[in-house]
């Protein structure tokens, strides 16, 4: 995974043929790599900014980075879903393997980027809430920083509820309350019995959090001796590695900052984990 750092002695040079020289690597590759979020440029203490224009020329005092990973520039993602448009920000289903996050390394199979770029009329893309990569379902995603800042806030005040669903191995209780401490940190959560399936021996579950730890549903419902169906972390020692985590988050509730009404946002059940997939595999 290379990286490449250049001070800025010729501002003359276009990006994309300056970085062209620095790397070794064809123009094209180089234009794709800065469309994907692989270049950044800094200027003091100003910070780092992604540089995506192959023909833009820079400053004399400026930085050029280039962090080149070819893995992370060619993965690809399935195409995340539009739930509900309000205006100033959207719901929106994040698919299996799609980012809540970039890296230095790159953005193009991130939810907002893919939110940039696909949604009409096309607006800026804010991420407000997260979901693992391996996790899918609802993402609330802002088209101004201040709707950003405003649905966080909700968020960080525990005023927009959420449920999770989760297809796990074993006959789940009819009600579960989990509040084993994770990294130290006191951590909470509510499990209840959907259905269970006698013949594969899983149960769906709904899970509802009232703290946010990394992982929290993955390691409480491991801990709890019902590990996610899918989960390469937190299940099995030995897993079916073809299998997706079967976590989806299914409902997102809140009264809206904008409005003041209530809202209400829920997955349909064709995006929710299915023992029958599981079960037609095996024959």
């Amino acid at each position: 995974m290379p990286e490449f750092h250049h001070h800025i002695t010729d501002p003359t040079t276009a990006a994309a043929q300056l970085l062209k020289e620095l790397s070794g690597l064809s123009k094209q590759q180089v234009k794709q790599a800065m469309k994907k979020g692989a270049v950044w440029v800094s200027e003091g203490d100003s910070g780092h900014k992604r540089l995506r224009r192959a023909d833009k020329t820079l400053k004399l005092g400026q930085q050029i980075h280039f962090y080149y990973d070819a893995e992370v520039l060619n993965l690809q993602v399935s195409d995340a879903v539009l739930i509900a448009d309000e205006g100033d920000y959207s719901i929106w289903y994040k698919p299996y393997g799609m980012l809540s996050q970039g890296s230095k390394w790159g953005d193009h199979s991130t939810i907002n980027r893919w939110v940039e770029q696909n949604h009409h009329p096309q607006r800026p893309a804010f991420i407000v809430n997260r979901l693992d990569r391996a996790a899918q379902g609802l993402m609330l995603i802002a088209h101004t920083k201040f709707t950003a800042a405003t649905l966080s806030g909700l968020f960080e005040k525990r005023q927009i509820s959420k449920t999770y669903t989760a297809l796990v191995d074993g006959h789940f209780p009819q009600q579960l309350h989990i509040d084993n401490p994770i990294d130290d940190k006191h951590a909470l959560s509510h499990a209840a019995l959907l259905t269970f399936d006698a013949s594969a021996n899983l149960s769906l579950v709904s899970v509802e959090i009232e703290t946010g730890r990394k992982h929290q549903i993955r390691k409480h419902l491991s801990d709890a001796g019902f590990p996610i169906v899918g989960d390469r972390l937190y299940g099995p020692a030995v897993s079916d590695c073809s299998q997706n985590l079967c976590l989806v988050s299914t409902t997102l509730e809140f009264v809206c900052p904008i409005s003041g009404v209530n809202k209400s946002y829920r997955l349909s059940d064709d995006y929710l984990p299915s023992v029958t997939p599981l079960l037609n595999k095996d024959e």
